[in-house]
């Protein structure tokens, strides 16, 4: 039989460590979005698709407010595939081959068990990916596990001036700096009008099929990829706005101390987060980290393995 003590451990409120039995505290539910959906025209090819290169383990009592410490959540390193007869885009890139020491660079604390899967490099050969079609790497942030598969590809990467800046100057950017070393850097601006309550935007191919907006407040310069399929699907891949599901629908942010640690003004994650529960009805929303967030998402190599077949 589970002690006392246990039992109310199982329950602690992770915003305040002394206190037990505590309820999870969502934010207040925004009102839902009701103005029209951006106008898109993605062309008939367009397609998106996952790459899974890994997963690390974390405490959901270090992922959400209210988490139990007893709930291990295996968080995704997934990177997405996004398809453009214009020039193919990738949104992060997940763990790379070196992802041993990327994970020995952070410090003792964050360096979370892990399991390698295939690199996204790795996927896109073994799939016939032609890497000529690949025009560019777009990182929702510059984060150790969004961009460790940056070094086994030599593309440019699209970053906004923001993030470089965060990737450059902040410890955190320890990674980004060894990966980005040799590639080409294209600075985007989200000069564009406002889109589904965000100020700004970057129309990326001009159609409105990818639109990037920024979402400052996890890094100086995280983003939002917005993608609209042929089919009518669309996603918000929205980087680690929330590491979890349970953020978008049960309204709950980080626990305090992740607030203090992962984020740089974590009001402004606070107000964005708000802005994408109030269009979670509209599209699949997919933080970076829910392995979950991904169902329906193909994965790359069976498609175009059968694709060249066909072809043959």
């Amino acid at each position: 039989m589970l002690s006392r003590r246990r039992l109310q451990l199982i329950h602690l409120d992770s915003d305040d460590l002394r206190s037990y039995g505590l309820d999870m505290k969502p934010l207040p539910t925004p009102g839902s979005w009701s103005g029209p959906l951006p106008e898109a025209t993605p062309p008939s090819d367009m397609a998106i698709y996952q790459l899974p290169t890994g997963t690390y383990d974390t405490r959901a009592a270090f992922a959400i407010r209210g988490g139990s410490f007893f709930d291990v959540r295996h968080f995704a390193a997934t990177a997405v595939l996004l398809r453009h007869p214009k020039g193919d885009l990738l949104i992060d890139a997940g763990f790379g081959s070196r992802v041993a020491a990327h994970v020995h660079a952070q410090p003792w604390y964050a360096r979370a068990q892990y399991k390698m899967e295939s690199s996204a490099r790795q996927q896109l050969d073994e799939a016939g990916y032609d890497l000529s079609n690949l025009s560019a790497v777009v990182p929702t942030h510059s984060h150790w596990d969004h961009v460790s598969g940056i070094s086994d590809l030599r593309v440019p990467i699209w970053i906004n001036e923001d993030e470089l800046r965060y990737g450059t100057e902040t410890p955190d950017g320890k990674v980004w700096r060894d990966v980005s070393a040799g590639h080409e850097i294209h600075q985007y601006e989200a000069n564009g009008p406002a889109y589904l309550g965000f100020p700004s935007s970057f129309d990326v191919y001009g159609d409105g099929s990818v639109v990037i907006v920024p979402v400052a407040g996890h890094t100086y310069g995280s983003v939002i990829v917005f993608a609209s399929l042929p089919t009518r699907k669309r996603y918000a891949f929205i980087g680690d706005l929330t590491w979890q599901l349970d953020g978008i629908g049960q309204r709950l942010e980080r626990p305090l101390l992740m607030r203090k640690l992962a984020d740089v003004n974590h009001a402004q994650v606070r107000e964005n987060l708000l802005r994408v529960i109030s269009i979670a009805d509209l599209m699949q929303i997919v933080p970076a980290h829910d392995v979950a967030a991904f169902d329906g998402i193909p994965r790359l190599a069976p498609v175009l393995a059968s694709e060249v077949r066909s072809l043959g």
